[in-house]
């Protein structure tokens, strides 16, 4: 139709010569604009249905984003991730995460917390991880104070009784603390340190996502700075502590709270209580811990999309697969993860 009334413009300004000419051209870029924008939208459309896949044209491109020092800094402390050992050598799942985190959060900073950096203006330490993250523009580093964070807190007594770090599972619990601090202080987003990031987490607040039937993990958490919850986990974290059971001070006392806080004795699927919402196993556990083996087996992409349709973030269980070989340049479902959504970090472990 819209070609049809073109022809006949044409035919009608044709003893107009000048300024039938002009017409003419202009009709022509117009006919070509609505063309293209009709055929984005439709591109567009098709995207936004399925997980990113890696560009065709990906062969002729860098891996990595140009580093910049120009343009508006990203305003601070959105998304978080901690390290609370001394180690400063990230591993692949590591940089993985905060790669991921970085490319779909673009205009997010993604916080890295180390205990083990130095505080003040040092170097970074001389490591590939630090190096090819430095290239995005929306990641820091910096130094883990704990003293700092857990000042003005119920955690800070807790954090000064040096019996604490014989426990068993201090470690872990130390980071448990960390993640719902940092939540009560600075609010945003909290990520651990082996989630592959799919999609943007920024229009998820005051959320945190069911592990499997009845029970919470805090690997992820979204919240808005000091809310009531996030202070509730805070006391019960000193009112029960346990540093001898594990979990007892991180998705046990999450499950705790959770359930005071709806006045329930079993948590259901998508939950939304009191403005704060339990998201279903798939948004981030949808493999389960018992199953991480999964995630080295090999996966049809269509399979792959069918399982993590509802996904935001994938957990990979470090704690179990850390040990486990896998194929980079193989079809499984870990490897598959890793080209497309931490492409950096990919490449680096092919030519590892």
């Amino acid at each position: 139709r819209m070609s049809s009334c073109l022809t006949k413009l044409t035919t009608g300004l044709l003893s107009h010569r000048f300024g039938g000419l002009f017409i003419l051209a202009i009709s022509f870029v117009f006919f070509a604009s609505i063309m293209f924008y009709w055929r984005s939208g439709q591109d567009a459309e098709g995207q936004f249905y399925s997980l990113p896949t890696p560009s065709r044209c990906a062969q002729f491109l860098p891996y990595l984003p140009h580093p910049t020092a120009l343009g508006p800094s990203p305003s601070p402390g959105e998304l978080f991730f901690v390290e609370t050992s001394d180690r400063t050598d990230p591993s692949y799942l590591f940089t993985c995460s905060v790669e991921s985190a970085a490319r779909t959060h673009p205009g997010t900073s993604v916080v890295v917390l180390m205990k083990g950096l130095a505080s003040g203006n040092a170097s970074l330490p001389d490591h590939w991880a630090f190096s090819l993250l430095s290239y995005f523009h929306n990641v820091e580093f910096r130094h883990l104070d704990l003293t700092e964070l857990f000042s003005g807190t119920p955690l800070a007594k807790w954090y000064l009784q040096p019996e604490h770090q014989t426990e068993p599972y201090f470690l872990p619990v130390l980071s448990d603390a960390c993640r719902i601090a940092i939540m009560w202080k600075f609010g945003g987003i909290y990520l651990d340190t082996d989630f592959i990031v799919l999609r943007n987490l920024k229009n998820l607040t005051n959320a945190l996502g069911i592990e499997s039937q009845d029970v919470l993990n805090g690997a992820f958490l979204s919240f808005k700075p000091q809310h009531e919850f996030i202070a509730l986990c805070m006391q019960d974290f000193v009112d029960n502590y346990n540093g001898w059971i594990w979990a007892h001070q991180g998705p046990q006392l999450l499950t705790r709270v959770f359930k005071k806080w709806c006045s329930i004795s079993n948590i259901q699927t998508n939950m939304n209580c009191k403005g704060v919402c339990a998201l279903s196993p798939e948004a981030f556990y949808p493999i389960h811990w018992e199953d991480w083996k999964k995630l080295f087996d090999t996966i049809s992409s269509s399979e792959l999309h069918k399982i993590l349709k509802n996904t935001y973030a994938l957990h990979v269980w470090n704690k179990l697969s850390h040990g486990t070989r896998l194929d980079i340049t193989s079809q499984a479902f870990l490897a598959q993860l890793y080209s497309q959504f931490c492409p950096a970090t990919y490449a680096k472990m092919k030519k590892d």
